[in-house]
């Protein structure tokens, strides 16, 4: 790990390109997908969540293409097959067979079409403020993937994800806003999800009878008051995936492993030793 910037850990060719990763830990493998914020990396969705789990599993985190430190290019169009390509390589190169998957919003659609397209790949399923089903653009996502470079405009986006808005530091704003300043990196993003954005969501809503044919144990969460990923689309999900069960916290918004770091984490840990 880069000692003067946590977000930097190992490096690996997955699906040729070279891909920043988090790893720590041993044990049978988990693997965290992170969002699609801007600004965002493996660290910074899951900078709580890899110590607690890394108690008992070894635990993997890339930096997804198109985001973070991971190699890419702004002349790249990025979809499903470019980013479940990337995980599966990324899984073959660290001789990872199959692990527990756990994907956080954008990254809950990846561990879908996981279970849909690799499902050997996958052992158990964990979802947080999924993407995955319908729902009706909102506010706070649209000011998401809208995002233009700005300090101020950072410090707004951040907004839609606490519920708790103390936790909204001058240094997390600050970090968010740089890290989007990386070169190609606000580029990249901007081509990701053009207006209209509804598109966008209608894309990464598998068809339903997918979903119900997903046979993994999964366990999914929400923030009651998620402003980004309504929890309608946590309910439906739970309603599809036949062996899944729903923990929705109340005052929680759509940062569900960080306003409610101690508790997801003891939750994830028993759930995925279930299966040891």
């Amino acid at each position: 790990m880069d000692g003067g910037n946590p977000e930097i850990g190992g490096n690996v060719v997955a699906a040729g390109r070279a891909t920043n990763y988090l790893e720590a830990g041993s044990g049978e493998p988990v693997v965290l997908i992170h969002g699609s914020g801007p600004g965002v990396t493996a660290y910074a969705n899951w900078r709580l969540t890899v110590p607690a789990l890394a108690e008992h599993f070894r635990v993997v985190a890339p930096d997804i293409a198109g985001f973070g430190y991971t190699e890419a290019s702004v002349d790249e169009t990025f979809d499903y097959d470019v980013w479940i390509g990337h995980v599966v390589g990324f899984m073959d190169a660290l001789g990872i067979r199959s692990a527990h998957v756990l994907g956080n919003s954008f990254g809950g659609a990846l561990a879908i079409q996981m279970a849909i397209r690799h499902p050997e790949r996958v052992r158990r399923l964990v979802l947080m403020g999924a993407v995955g089903a319908a729902f009706e653009l909102t506010e706070g996502l649209d000011a998401v993937w809208g995002y233009q470079p700005g300090e101020d405009n950072m410090r707004r986006m951040i907004r839609y994800f606490a519920y708790d808005l103390s936790l909204i530091s001058d240094e997390l704003v600050r970090s968010r806003y740089q890290a989007s300043l990386r070169p190609g990196i606000q580029e990249m993003y901007a081509g990701m999800f053009p207006a209209p954005r509804q598109r966008h969501i209608d894309r990464f809503a598998a068809p339903e009878d997918r979903v119900r044919a997903i046979d993994k144990e999964t366990m999914i969460f929400h923030g009651r008051d998620d402003q980004v990923i309504p929890v309608q689309v946590a309910i439906r999900l739970n309603q599809l995936i036949p062996r899944s069960q729903l923990h929705v916290f109340g005052r929680c918004g759509h940062w569900t492993q960080v306003e409610h770091a101690a508790r997801f984490n003891r939750m994830v840990t028993e759930f995925l030793l279930e299966d040891s």
